[in-house]
């Protein structure tokens, strides 16, 4: 007797009933997104963070910070980069945002602005900022990692929700392993991306606890805690001063922040606390000991942050300003 070869119709039934249904907003990304919609994405990004990391050498790490806090508020969806109106406080007045650099946005507009001209209403802010983070992570000597692209900006921006989704300073290992955890992120992922604090700065306003009162914190190194009370001596009056996150390489993207974390060299109380918490501590000497791990570690969960609730056609849109809603009432 011969077998049919047609499908089988128990088959069909069981796929049709038992698997799983695919939204069909959900956001494809890859690499070669704008390949035939504008090719010159790429080429425009490179010279415009080029130029501008050459004027300011902070912007790389502003950059960073920026799409950290964008990514872990309502996913990757350039909602950071919305300005306030009459109608709305946005994410980025928030107190917790008042410290983001203003080069961040600076370059992310100049992105925008290059690529309208080349390419209208084709490239979202949100690939924009993904986009410049890596090359500007690469140019101070951070590791290449792959950025996938097809994200949609998103159509809202609260400022009231950015407490208890972005890190600060004084939380706990655990606290702050929570916020990581609810974005699919790991311990060890955790302690990787913590070490982007390898190059920027933090205003004294943000560790100042650490180093005066009855509450200073005798785990920093005494000679760095002397120099840092200099430092801050008047930022009640000038809240814009600020240290070096990694006081030894601050411009070059390295391991030497996990070096400086068993030196007793870590700024913030969230940074030192990588190093004297059980949990965290063996990622941090590996990392310290083998920058090669850090290296490829930090690639791999940039890659995964990249892709934390990014937006399809139905859930955002294509800006024509990085700070504007298209609709200018939203």
């Amino acid at each position: 007797m011969r077998l049919s070869r047609g499908p089988n119709p128990f088959v069909l039934l069981f796929v049709l009933i038992v698997a799983p249904a695919v939204s069909a907003d959900v956001a494809i990304l890859r690499t070669d997104y704008y390949q035939k919609t504008c090719p010159d994405f790429n080429k425009i990004v490179r010279e415009a963070v080029s130029t501008k990391q050459s004027q300011q050498p902070t912007t790389a790490a502003g950059t960073l910070r920026l799409f950290f806090h964008d990514c872990f508020l309502e996913g990757c969806d350039a909602s950071v980069l919305i300005a306030t109106n009459s109608f709305n406080k946005a994410e980025r007045d928030d107190d917790l945002n008042d410290s983001l650099p203003g080069d961040a946005f600076d370059i992310v507009t100049r992105i925008k602005t290059a690529l309208e001209l080349s390419c209208p209403s084709v490239v979202s802010c949100a690939d924009i900022l993904a986009q410049a983070t890596r090359d500007l992570v690469t140019m101070v000597g951070g590791p290449y990692f792959d950025v996938k692209l097809g994200r949609k900006d998103g159509l809202e921006s609260k400022a009231h929700k950015v407490r208890g989704n972005v890190p600060m300073p004084n939380q706990t290992v655990h606290d702050i392993h929570g916020m990581f955890k609810k974005n699919g992120f790991t311990l060890r992922e955790m302690v990787a991306l913590s070490g982007a604090h390898t190059i920027g700065f933090s205003h004294c306003k943000e560790f100042s606890d650490r180093l005066y009162g009855p509450k200073a914190d005798p785990e920093i190194n005494p000679r760095f805690a002397t120099a840092l009370k200099d430092l801050c001596k008047n930022h009640t009056v000038d809240d814009t001063i600020a240290a070096f996150n990694d006081v030894m390489t601050p411009g070059k993207f390295d391991n030497m922040y996990f070096k400086n974390l068993k030196r007793g060299l870590g700024l913030l109380a969230s940074d030192h606390i990588l190093f004297k918490n059980n949990r965290t501590r063996p990622f941090v000497e590996l990392y310290a000991s083998d920058e090669k791990a850090f290296f490829e570690d930090f690639a791999r969960a940039m890659e995964k942050l990249g892709t934390v609730g990014v937006k399809g056609d139905k859930e955002g849109e294509v800006r024509r300003r990085c700070d504007h809603f298209n609709n200018l009432n939203v």
